[in-house]
């Protein structure tokens, strides 16, 4: 079989469209640094086969390969699927923590410990109203005062249950909000949808779709913030999605299956919400304790003020001052100047309703500092994955820098190439007059 002639033409050629082509993925890379969820894409060069001559040498009678350039094989998107599942995971757990210190900052500040509005100064200022009837039995300012400060006291009960309240059902608002017909959820999981059935038809057809790949993949990070996912690669490309606690999967394929019931153990910020607004959630437990410290309240000082009930109402949300000054009672006898009841209920600081009043703020206290701290400690956890996934499939300019300086020369090479070859062949025309082929 005789050698083709013009087969240099088509190597240099080869050579200079692989060139291009790597030219082309460089500033496709350096135009797509500052893209959100952009991975840097690669070029595979492989040799073209080689033409099998089988004589070469009239000595030897050996034969040889002529080979005949290079051709792109794949353009292959730099991604490391392990470390998109860790900064998933982490992600969904900052989200948690995030979401958790923010609602029960807010449930903090409802508290609004220590000020002179808090309800530990109004239980103060109760019992030294209380002290300055025992000095003055028979003062009405004095009883007025009483009244008085029970009435702000009570209010501030009633005013801190329906924060905590407010707080509760905006969560649960929220929630909702997120996994609705409209929220992010289903519009999370549609695109994902959409893209496999995108990615699965370009697949079958022998396409590597890394755009679209890139957009799926970043769906899946912001959806990874709402819930725990578990991310399946199926062979025609799709990708299986199961999403929190969740008893289908969210993705199937091109079939989405939403809604469906989570627990807090979804983790996210769904989880965390479902954690905080939920039944036997954190705020209803602090709703719990705070309707313990009105109860407590309302019995311990009704207990002594027996002529007629002092507060109604055993939650914090109903808790009301009963009696006018002129009803409020000194004494357990009814005699003018007595004081023993009054001072009976001045003793009660410091007591029961006191110190559950304190364990709640302690306890609210300690829950926002345990929240922040999960936070910090999450966001470092997610700072150094995404570190390490940038480190893998960002674009970094000095390389592709590089690259571009590279490509340039292997361009110029093979354009050098083809102008060597193309005055050869014109010698050779000129010359001859014509060209054997």
């Amino acid at each position: 079989m005789s050698i083709p002639t013009l087969q240099g033409l088509q190597t240099a050629l080869s050579g200079l469209i692989a060139s291009q082509q790597a030219l082309d993925i460089a500033g496709h890379n350096i135009a797509n640094a500052n893209t959100e969820g952009y991975s840097r894409e690669r070029v595979v060069l492989e040799t073209n086969p080689p033409i099998t001559i089988p004589a070469a040498s009239p000595l030897t009678g050996k034969g040889a390969q002529l080979g005949t350039g290079v051709a792109v094989a794949d353009y292959v998107r730099i991604r490391n699927l392990y470390l998109d599942a860790q900064y998933r995971a982490q992600n969904s757990s900052l989200s948690s923590a995030s979401t958790q210190a923010e609602e029960l900052e807010q449930a903090q500040s409802a508290f609004n410990e220590p000020s002179s509005s808090g309800l530990s100064s109004q239980l103060s200022a109760f019992w030294s109203a209380w002290s300055s009837l025992a000095s003055s039995p028979t003062s009405e300012a004095a009883k007025e005062g009483v009244v008085s400060a029970a009435t702000q006291l009570t209010t501030t009960f009633n005013q801190l249950s329906a924060q905590l309240t407010t707080i509760a059902n905006q969560a649960g608002e929220q929630y909702t909000s997120l996994t609705g017909a409209t929220g992010q959820v289903q519009d999370y999981a549609n695109q994902i949808a959409q893209l496999n059935g995108q990615i699965r038809v370009a697949e079958g057809a022998g396409q590597q779709p890394n755009d679209l790949l890139d957009r799926r993949d970043l769906l899946l990070d912001k959806l990874s913030s709402l819930a725990q996912i578990t991310v399946t690669k199926q062979a025609d490309g799709t990708d299986t999605v199961t999403f929190g606690d969740a008893a289908k999967p969210l993705v199937e394929g091109t079939t989405v299956q939403w809604p469906q019931a989570l627990t807090k153990a979804a983790g996210g910020q769904l989880g965390a919400l479902l954690g905080l607004s939920g039944e036997g959630g954190t705020l209803a437990a602090y709703r719990t304790a705070l309707d313990g410290v009105a109860a407590t309240l309302a019995g311990a000082v009704n207990a002594l003020h027996t002529a007629t009930p002092f507060f109604t109402g055993a939650t914090a949300a109903t808790i009301a001052v009963a009696v006018k000054p002129s009803e409020v009672q000194t004494s357990s006898t009814g005699a003018p100047g007595g004081n023993d009841v009054a001072l009976a209920i001045a003793a009660l600081r410091g007591g029961a309703a006191d110190q559950s009043y304190s364990a709640l703020v302690e306890q609210v206290g300690s829950d926002v500092m345990t929240a922040k701290d999960n936070k910090t400690n999450q966001q470092t956890l997610v700072t150094a994955v995404g570190d390490q996934r940038q480190s893998v499939s960002g674009v970094s300019l000095d390389e592709e820098m590089t690259n571009l300086i590279t490509f340039q020369r292997g361009y110029q090479a093979s354009a050098r190439t083809l102008t060597a070859m193309d005055q050869m062949l014109e010698t050779l025309i000129q010359h001859t007059g014509q060209v054997g082929l």
